[in-house]
């Protein structure tokens, strides 16, 4: 990932300065036809109508994601049944199309299928950046393409940069926001075509605003948890699509003894600590999830900790030249292993 971005962070509800921002990130002629991916909450809410302020021909996309019976009943969530409401209220107040696309075949296929099947192999998944990678940025960025849009713009707090030769993907200016980090997958086709017009605002600025463009959304609180699972509580939803992940067996200390007895992998994530309903006397956290013996392996905090650690569907936005040569003289780097913690120092 790259360094925080070098756009000005705007400290005021400055409206003309955000305008300003908004055409600098966009960088098109105004006229362009627009794309905003509208969610329904206030970030993108507020890019939609910058976009419009800033003489874009603007078109607002919202995807319904998943069962809308169930989504009208779950508030707080991106993209539920009270969300759509406020996104094609949102789009009327701006003046603006907008357009609700059923997505939820392949949003349960492309990232809640993956979601149950990742807690089954005792992994940790973060959804968003599934969502991300195939539904929004995939499969959305075709439909901005047939509207004719020149690009597409988000609610999401990170910034691209396009030195003319390389388009890269930086972190927020507003550290506290950076949502670079659910961003990780996004290849260079499509930061060709992705805008972030939020890059150097800070949150309560947005909802600043949102107030002086007379959006009711000003107020709504950010969304909370994941959005396809019922209050917060993910294994209700793994155990009804993946009902042997409830298979039991061994807690297993790290010094080889048996300490007791588990109802299902899928319960368990790496560093729980409650809920593991055995007492040794000991804080004990999860070290392990051994997910083919089925055994949850257990140990003190110092047994999580670890020098090294292996990457998968690494994404890497310059030369392949350069990951090469970078890998061969361990070049230090920042990594970032939770979404909430600040990068630290590493060597790839």
């Amino acid at each position: 990932m790259e360094q925080a971005c070098p756009v000005p962070l705007i400290l005021d509800a400055d409206l003309d300065a955000a305008i300003a921002a908004t055409r600098l990130a966009v960088g098109l002629p105004q006229g362009a036809r627009v794309v905003a991916a509208m969610s329904g909450g206030v970030d993108s809410t507020v890019v939609a109508a910058l976009l419009h302020q800033a003489g874009y021909e603007v078109i607002g996309v919202t995807l319904q994601l998943y069962d809308h019976g169930a989504a009208l009943k779950k508030t707080g969530a991106c993209c539920a049944g009270q969300d759509i409401h406020d996104a094609r209220m949102a789009a009327e107040k701006i003046g603006m199309a907008h357009y609700v696309l059923d997505y939820e075949s392949r949003f349960r296929d492309s990232v809640i299928e993956e979601f149950a099947d990742s807690y089954l192999r005792g992994e940790t998944p973060v959804p968003c950046i599934r969502c991300n990678q195939t539904v929004k940025f995939r499969d959305l960025l075709d439909v901005a393409r047939d509207l004719g849009a020149e690009a597409m713009a988000t609610g999401h707090y990170v910034e691209r940069s396009d030195d003319g030769s390389v388009v890269s993907l930086r972190r927020a200016a507003d550290a506290s926001r950076d949502q670079s980090y659910f961003l990780f997958a996004t290849t260079r086709e499509q930061l060709d075509f992705l805008r972030f017009p939020l890059a150097g605002i800070p949150k309560p600025q947005v909802r600043h605003i949102a107030v002086q463009l007379g959006l009711k959304i000003a107020t709504k609180p950010d969304s909370q948890d994941i959005c396809f699972v019922p209050e917060g509580k993910y294994t209700t939803l793994i155990d009804k699509l993946r009902p042997q992940g409830r298979e039991a067996g061994n807690i297993r200390h790290v010094d080889g003894r048996v300490l007791g007895r588990h109802e299902g992998i899928t319960g368990y994530t790496i560093g729980q600590r409650r809920g593991l309903n055995i007492a040794v006397g000991e804080p004990l956290f999860v070290v392990r999830i051994d997910a083919d013996s089925r055994e949850i392996v257990v140990g003190p905090r110092e047994a999580l900790m670890t020098r090294a650690l292996s990457l998968k569907e690494t994404n890497w936005l310059g030369d392949e030249a350069d990951l090469d040569a970078a890998a061969a003289t361990e070049k230090p780097v920042l990594a970032r292993v939770r979404s909430t913690r600040p990068p630290v120092p590493a060597r790839l």
